[in-house]
């Protein structure tokens, strides 16, 4: 299938951008206005320290500019989402990034000189109500002290911004507008043209040799390009460790981690639990091979749904009544904002020549968030969706409850009201469906849920953590050395199931992994989710949880989630997760025996 440029895709499924700027010329101004916002900011240089008054006076100049600054590069950053091969929208994302490195560039002498303030004079600062909105943010500032340059060093990293991202850059375009796939036969035997959003339908056909073919033709493409696409991901690697050394961090872990204010503790001990649960796996892999009835169960055999002949084609009209539905337990304001992002052109549902790959949420301070999807009509899109809106509803209500300085949660908690969706999602369907094949595709694919988000991400997070202890050891990253790594992931985690020579190149496809160290969150948050969920579910109270949503980034993400009531200090929630796994693993063997 050959899919339409964005012209002439329905207006109907796109978001609007007209919500944020009427039009280009309105982006135009705003530029203009934000680059004069950015060009006052140096006079604050050596007048932060002077008085509250004087420290109140350049948090709000700065917090001005970067509220400007964001909104033109947001909207900039969509437009090319929905099209990155126009010419146009490359240019105006590259003058917003351009903007945006000269904001940062602008503002490097701001934690240098918050922290060259005598510390108990900052104290004391920080303790008049004058400064009551910036308070954690000046406290975290602090915190940092030990890991931030000199003006003149936080002035040069900054200006490294944009080159820094070479890496990542050079990923985007080649995957999601140079890069083209073969055409393939589909399960009628007629060609069909193969693309980043088919290939997740053709991995759950029924049909093995559609399976094989889409995963031999897919991977295969990447393979011809492996070298380059290690030194690409190398590339990043390098960079995460640069920040790190000239930081004084001991490893580019530490420092991802010491952004959120998360104990490495976390992210080893959630390694370690999942080995636990790993014999969990293997049981699950080895029912799997049985139902479909395989002699060898092929990794490209992961994402096809266990049991046959059940129709659950949801298109996105019914994906709408299902994600309401399904989250009606956290209320009725929750429930009129769903229609609001139904209504109110939020969300870009289909997939055309050009758009960015996956899905994805971006809050809008001040608008409303912007929801891009490749909806294909499955199931899996419609969780997607319950997703993707789950990450929208946290920023509107964080948006909603805070000033701009205040509002963005952090990463280590983004992923968790997405994947409270997403289980909320699975029980709703769970409580409502009462044929035995269809409640046994469901238990399936709550069981890929885990599988896929907790101990596929956990894979990830261990390669990331090895690649890069691997460089800081001297050992150089090529195509041949992280194919070892990957390899021997998948062997463990997956053990039961074959890994071809092919599989062992699939982390040159993962964009996240230009951004380090984020994945391990996805386990986490899913293993929040579930706890979360379930307390929602047995007590009916959202209160905590809808708090939580409204926290922004007044706080750090671990005191956050406890609101919510989840302490992932401590090993419970994960352990607690993988009891759910095992459990829901109990069940479906149970039903489909009867069946």
């Amino acid at each position: 299938m050959e899919y339409k440029a964005r012209a002439d895709m329905d207006p109907r499924f796109q978001w609007n951008m007209s919500h944020i700027y009427e039009d280009k010329n309105a982006w135009e101004a705003a530029y203009a206005k934000a680059e004069a916002l950015v060009a006052e900011l140096p006079a604050l240089e050596g007048t932060l320290g002077a008085s509250v008054e004087s420290l109140k006076h350049g948090l709000d100049t700065l917090y001005a500019a970067a509220e400007a600054v964001e909104l033109v590069y947001v909207y900039a950053m969509l437009c090319k989402s929905g099209d990155n091969g126009a010419p146009e929208n490359q240019n105006m994302d590259g003058r917003a990034m351009n903007l945006y490195v000269a904001f940062s560039t602008a503002v490097s002498f701001f934690d240098p000189e918050v922290l060259s303030i005598d510390e108990e004079t900052l104290n004391g600062y920080m303790a008049d109500p004058a400064l009551s909105g910036y308070r954690h943010i000046l406290e975290d500032t602090a915190r940092g002290r030990a890991h931030t340059l000199d003006a003149k060093g936080e002035r040069m990293l900054a200006m490294l911004v944009d080159a820094a991202q070479a890496s990542s850059n050079t990923f985007d375009m080649f995957e999601s507008v140079d890069m083209t796939f073969p055409k393939i036969k589909g399960e009628d035997g007629e060609d069909v043209q193969l693309t980043h959003g088919n290939f997740a339908v053709f991995r759950e056909s029924k049909d093995a040799r559609v399976r094989r073919e889409s995963f031999e033709a897919y991977f295969g493409e990447f393979k011809k390009y492996i070298n380059t696409l290690a030194a690409m991901y190398a590339g990043s690697v390098k960079m995460d460790t640069y920040y790190a050394n000239v930081r004084g961090y001991e490893s580019a872990c530490e420092r991802a981690l010491f952004a959120n204010n998360v104990p490495i503790s976390v992210y080893d001990s959630l390694i370690e639990a999942i080995h636990s649960g790993l014999p969990t796996m293997k049981r699950y892999l080895a029912l799997r091979k049985k139902v479909l009835g395989l002699e060898t169960l092929n990794m490209y055999d992961l994402y096809v749904p266990m049991i046959e002949d059940v129709d659950f084609s949801v298109t996105y009209d019914e994906a709408k009544d299902l994600v309401k539905a399904a989250t009606a337990p956290l209320g009725k304001r929750y429930a009129e904002l769903l229609d609001e992002a139904y209504t109110n052109n939020w969300m870009d549902v289909y997939e055309n020549k050009g758009k960015t790959t996956g899905a994805f949420s971006c809050g809008v301070y001040g608008v409303h968030p912007y929801v891009l999807l490749n909806y294909t009509d499955t199931l899996d899109d419609a969780y997607t969706m319950a997703h993707e809106l789950g990450h929208a509803m946290h920023s509107y209500f964080s948006s909603e409850a805070n000033d701009f300085a205040n509002h963005d949660y952090r990463i280590m908690v983004a992923e968790v009201a997405s994947t409270v969706n997403e289980v909320l999602l699975s029980k709703h369907l769970l409580a409502t469906e009462t044929d035995k094949k269809k409640r046994a595709y469901i238990l399936n694919h709550l069981l890929e849920g885990f599988r896929t988000t907790v101990f596929r991400q956990t894979l990830f997070a261990e390669f990331e953590r090895k690649v890069h202890d691997m460089y800081k050891q001297g050992v150089p990253l090529t195509a041949e050395t992280m194919n070892r790594v990957y390899r021997e992931l998948n062997e463990l985690y997956y053990d039961g199931a074959f890994v071809n020579e092919l599989q062992d190149i699939e982390w040159a496809r993962i964009p996240h992994f230009y951004n380090a160290f984020y994945v391990y969150q996805y386990a986490t948050g899913f293993c929040s989710a579930v706890a979360i969920a379930n307390h929602i579910l047995t007590t009916g109270d959202a209160s905590g949880y809808l708090k939580f949503l409204s926290t922004g980034g007044s706080d750090y993400p671990i005191e956050e989630l406890k609101i919510a009531g989840v302490d992932l200090t401590k090993p419970d929630t994960v352990k607690n997760a993988l009891s759910v796994f095992a459990e829901t693993l109990d069940e479906l063997e149970a039903l489909l025996a009867e069946i």
